[in-house]
């Protein structure tokens, strides 16, 4: 196929069921043709470009794009144009990718649903905060998407819509030019429908900008290498109940349980290390101090426009003293430092990725389940293995050390295989 014939496909699957879906927030059809006809001619030409070459990619909106509106799922910013791409959009150009659109994300990437459904269930949430990304996905409408992750942005829409999701380790991809909530927890993620294609466009969004202090010049890991290969041994998985564990639905339960049972001597069940029972307290925290920071002076300014539980989220920042917020900064570090020391004998955490099947419209989900390991910058994937009571997708989250990218993957891919053939692993 050319690449204006595969934009062409996800155009006539989005018109199809865009209007049940709701996964976008802006496309240009015409400026989606424009790269597709570039990138032919370049091939024409024998210049075939870029790991992802050729294969339309949706941008969730709070993403810089100058060839695109970028609203932050706000009224405010209604029509807003960047004067340039965010880091990441750049990569993914330089990777020959087509930007295909930008997909519909919550109110400033927090928690007020939009108005995306889920693919399998429209009276469902697809999650949040990244709805439109992996509603598309999931949908068919476009093979790749990005979005992020704060707290469970990443994770559970892609448990909940039935689709691999892959959160890096903090501080691998560059957020230049992406909405900024909370510089210490704002991670980037991306959406796929198989594993080597998650690992193909991680791989892609890897590197170093100086403008954000979080990366830093290193060799770039290769996820799809990783995926591709696995594990060369039997892994040792570790089953962990975080203190959210009580939210767990009993579907939830009983899925980790026979998981556990299909895998037998490769999962011990350990319990976590005692500083864990802070991490939501010590999120909440982190991320609302950091949120009113950001945004305190745009609600007292223009609050009408903003909903109530935002402007509440940040009211509640502004209530933060420097002491609680120094102190939850020093426990992150210290609940950083001992689940490195626990992983040390250990390939990967097994853990719910959400509560269970994905919810009612009036909520995008409980985030709790990703909280943790967001809190710590880990790495981690959502896997579309179990099935829910209604017939709904469930997802299993593999969490890995900090850094320790290639060896989620090669995890995940071990667990693919242990489960579809038990007897060759």
């Amino acid at each position: 196929m050319s690449v204006r014939e595969i934009v062409e496909t996800c155009l006539a699957r989005i018109d199809a069921d865009e209007p049940r879906i709701r996964a976008w927030a802006h496309l240009d059809r015409e400026f989606a043709r424009a790269q597709a006809d570039r990138l032919d001619a370049a091939r024409r030409a024998g210049r075939l470009r870029g790991p992802l070459f050729g294969i339309p990619v949706g941008v969730k909106d709070i993403v810089d794009t100058a060839d695109l509106p970028t609203e932050y799922g706000s009224p405010l910013f209604a029509g807003h144009r960047p004067a340039q791409d965010a880091w990441l959009v750049s990569a993914l150009k330089a990777a020959g990718a087509v930007i295909l659109g930008k997909t519909v994300t919550t109110e400033f990437a927090a928690f007020t649903p939009g108005p995306t459904r889920n693919p399998h269930d429209p009276t469902r949430t697809p999650g949040g905060s990244s709805s439109g990304s992996a509603a598309a996905v999931a949908a068919g409408m476009v093979p790749l998407a990005v979005g992020t992750q704060t707290n469970g942005s990443v994770i559970r829409p892609a448990a909940f819509c039935g689709v691999i999701g892959y959160k890096p380790s903090y501080g691998l991809v560059p957020r230049t030019g992406v909405l900024e909530q909370s510089p210490t927890l704002d991670q980037l993620g991306v959406f796929a429908r198989d594993l080597a294609d998650a690992a193909m466009l991680g791989e892609a969004l890897i590197g170093f900008d100086p403008e954000d202090a979080a990366t830093r010049p290193q060799a770039k890991p290769s996820l799809l290498r990783a995926a591709e290969e696995g594990l060369p041994v039997r892994p040792r998985l570790a089953l962990l109940w975080l203190p959210s564990a009580e939210r767990a639905e009993p579907a939830m339960r009983e899925a980790m349980g026979e998981l556990r049972e299909a895998l037998g001597d490769a999962v011990v069940e350990l319990e976590p290390p005692p500083v864990f029972a802070r991490a939501l307290s010590v999120h909440r925290t982190i991320w609302t101090a950091e949120l009113a920071a950001r945004f305190a002076r745009l609600v007292r300014e223009r609050g009408e426009g903003i909903s109530e539980g935002f402007k509440e989220a940040v009211r509640e920042g502004e209530r933060v003293s420097a002491v609680d917020y120094q102190a939850a900064l020093a426990a992150r570090a210290r609940m950083r430092a001992e689940f490195v020391d626990f992983m040390h004998e250990i390939d990967a955490v097994l853990a719910p990725a959400a509560a269970g099947e994905a919810p009612d419209l009036t909520t995008t989900g409980d985030p709790a389940f990703c909280t943790a390991w967001t809190l710590i910058g880990a790495p981690a994937l959502t896997l579309p293995l179990f099935t829910g009571p209604s017939g709904l997708p469930m997802g299993l989250q593999l969490v890995a050390a900090p850094e320790d990218d290639e060896r989620l993957f090669r995890v995940a891919a071990w667990l693919s295989r242990a489960l579809a053939d038990p007897e060759t692993t």
